[in-house]
């Protein structure tokens, strides 16, 4: 190496945007990781974090897919997230929590009921995303750019409906977690699809009943 002479990152084109491509996703988490803990101190209110966060959360979805890629060549390509954030001693436990959901912190906690007006827009809402997810899984819909979508969808009524129980909820959550954590392509196991079915009637039928008493 000749120390006089300028040293290059990279040679090509391709392995610029690969570099690049690092470069976004390293920000992406370091900017989600502050926004969550600004969120938590209540720096950022509600209105503010929830765009912000949702759209973190699109861009990294479509960064982590370049990163991923079985056809990039090491050292630009990674398992997933995780490996990434090791590799570069990324220790922000928030962004990863965050990450791991795909959804904001106001759709994963409750943060008060909605108001009356809309309350009854919101029942229907959710009794439908109740419906759909569950037709879903009955026709055999496996794959996470499936199913994701849709449950995201339900958490998100469910939360702004208000009728809460602290088990649905955890269900309901847990494999909004189980999801992410599969490729966009791949597919729940059989197993898998069955307990989700399970827990999703379950939770419609506690929701259902929460509404007789109201």
């Amino acid at each position: 190496m000749n120390v006089f002479e300028e040293q290059r990152l990279y040679h090509t084109s391709q392995e610029r945007e690969n570099y690049e491509s690092m470069a976004t996703l390293f920000s992406l988490i370091s900017c989600l990781d502050y926004l969550e803990r600004a969120y938590v101190r209540g720096a950022v209110q509600e209105e503010a974090y929830t765009p912000a966060c949702t759209r973190l959360l699109a861009q990294y979805k479509t960064v982590i897919k370049l990163i991923t890629d079985a056809d990039k060549p090491a050292p630009f390509r990674f398992a997933d997230v995780g490996a990434f954030m090791r590799y570069y001693d990324m220790d922000y436990p928030a962004a990863a929590h965050r990450l791991a959901l795909g959804v904001p912190a106001t759709v994963e906690h409750a943060s008060g009921d909605a108001p009356s007006a809309t309350q009854a827009q919101l029942v229907a809402e959710t009794t439908q995303y109740f419906i759909t997810l569950m037709d879903a899984l009955k026709l055999k819909m496996r794959a996470k750019d499936q199913l994701h979508p849709l449950l995201s969808d339900l958490l998100t009524a469910y939360t702004k409906a208000g009728a809460d129980t602290s088990e649905t909820r955890a269900k309901l959550v847990h494999w909004l977690i189980t999801l992410n954590q599969l490729s966009a392509s791949e597919e729940m196991s059989e197993t898998d699809a069955r307990e989700m079915l399970f827990d999703i009637e379950h939770a419609y039928s506690t929701w259902f009943q929460s509404l007789q008493g109201t």
